[in-house]
C-alpha cells in the first residue's frame, strides 16, 4: 500500500530497494554465463560494457526505486516498462550474446546455427513479427484489463516485464544484425520500422495523456495522501513514455545509420571489385585480340635496335 511507502524524493530514489527473486536470479545466471563465456572467446573486450549496462538497468527496474514505486506511481510503471522494452534490450543486443555463444560452447553453435536455418526462426525474426511485438504489447498492456491485473498479480507483473524483455531483444536483435541472424534485412528497412515504432509510441502516449483514467479503481484504493493526483500522475507517465521512449531512441538511430554507411560502403566495394575485374577482363580480351590481329613477324623485327638496323 501506498501508507507503507515514504514520499518519492531523491533520497528515497537513492535509499529505496528490495529483492525481486525471479529478476535477480535471471539476471545473475545471464550475466555469469556471459563472463564466462567472453573469456574463452575473441569477442571484443569493449562488447561487455553495453551488456553490463543492460543487466544493470534490469536489476536497478525490478529492484531498485523503479520497482519499489512502480505499483504506487503510474509514472513510475511507465519509466518501468520503457526500461525493460527499450533500453535493456538494447544495450543487451549491443553485446552480441548469440555470437558469444556460438564462439564460446560447440554444443550452443550447433544449436544456433540449426535454429537459425528454420523457416519459423525467419518468420519470429522478421520484421513484421518484431516490430509488432514492440508496438502492438504496451498498447496491450494499457488499453486492456491487463495493465490493473499486473498492479493486482505479482506472478503476472513478473511475466509481463519478462515478455518485454524478449520481446524488445527481438525487436533490437533482427534490427541491429551484429549477430547472426536467419535473414538479413537491408538497414533501410530498419530506418522505416524505426520511424514506425516512434509513430506508434508517441499516439499511444497521447491517448494515455487525453483519455480516461486508467486503473483507476486501483489507485483510488491505495489512498495516496503525497505526490501528484491521479491525472497529473497519469499525464507525467504519458510523458515519460513518448518523450523518454524517443530519447532512447537517438542512439539506436545513431547505430541504426552507422550499419547503414558500412553496409554501403561494404556494397560500394563490392560493385568496385566487379567492375575491376570486368575491366581486367576487357583489357585481357583486347590484347588478345590485338596479338591474334597482327602479322607475324621475324624474330628481330621485334627489337627496337635490330630493326632500325636493318631496316
Amino acid at each position: 500500500m501506498a501508507d507503507d511507502l515514504a514520499p518519492l524524493t531523491l533520497q528515497t530514489v537513492v535509499s529505496s530497494w528490495r529483492v525481486d527473486v525471479p529478476t535477480s536470479v535471471v539476471v545473475v545466471l545471464i550475466t555469469v554465463a556471459y563472463v564466462v563465456a567472453m573469456r574463452r572467446s575473441t569477442l571484443p573486450r569493449r562488447r561487455a560494457v553495453p551488456f553490463l549496462f543492460g543487466v544493470a538497468g534490469w536489476l536497478i527496474s525490478a529492484c531498485g526505486f523503479v520497482g519499489v514505486y512502480s505499483d504506487t506511481l503510474f509514472w513510475v510503471r511507465a519509466l518501468q516498462i520503457v526500461l525493460v522494452l527499450m533500453v535493456v534490450p538494447f544495450c543487451l543486443a549491443l553485446g552480441m550474446p548469440v555470437t558469444l555463444a556460438r564462439e564460446s560452447w560447440p554444443a550452443a553453435r550447433r544449436v544456433i546455427d540449426r535454429c537459425l536455418r528454420m523457416r519459423a526462426a525467419r518468420v519470429i525474426a522478421s520484421p513484421a513479427v518484431t516490430s509488432a511485438g514492440v508496438i502492438v504489447t504496451p498498447w496491450l498492456i494499457y488499453l486492456t484489463g491487463w495493465y490493473p491485473a499486473l498492479l493486482r498479480s505479482d506472478a503476472l507483473d513478473t511475466v509481463t516485464r519478462l515478455l518485454l524483455v524478449f520481446c524488445g531483444f527481438g525487436y533490437f536483435y533482427a534490427r541491429l544484425q551484429v549477430d547472426p541472424v536467419p535473414r538479413r534485412y537491408p538497414q533501410s528497412l530498419s530506418l522505416l520500422v524505426t520511424l514506425g515504432e516512434t509513430l506508434g509510441d508517441g499516439i499511444l502516449g497521447v491517448v494515455m495523456w487525453q483519455g480516461g483514467l486508467l486503473a483507476a479503481s486501483y489507485y483510488e484504493a491505495l489512498h495516496r495522501t503525497w505526490g501528484p493526483s491521479l491525472r497529473t500522475d497519469q499525464t507525467i507517465g504519458a510523458g515519460v513514455f513518448w518523450v523518454l521512449g524517443d530519447v532512447i531512441g537517438l542512439p539506436f538511430l545513431l547505430v541504426l545509420f552507422d550499419r547503414f554507411r558500412t553496409d554501403e560502403g561494404r556494397r560500394a566495394e563490392i560493385v568496385d571489385a566487379e567492375l575491376d575485374a570486368d575491366e581486367r577482363e576487357s583489357t585481357r580480351s583486347t590484347a588478345a585480340k590485338t596479338e591474334v590481329d597482327q602479322p607475324s613477324r621475324l624474330w628481330w623485327e621485334n627489337n627496337p635496335e635490330l630493326r632500325e638496323r636493318f631496316r
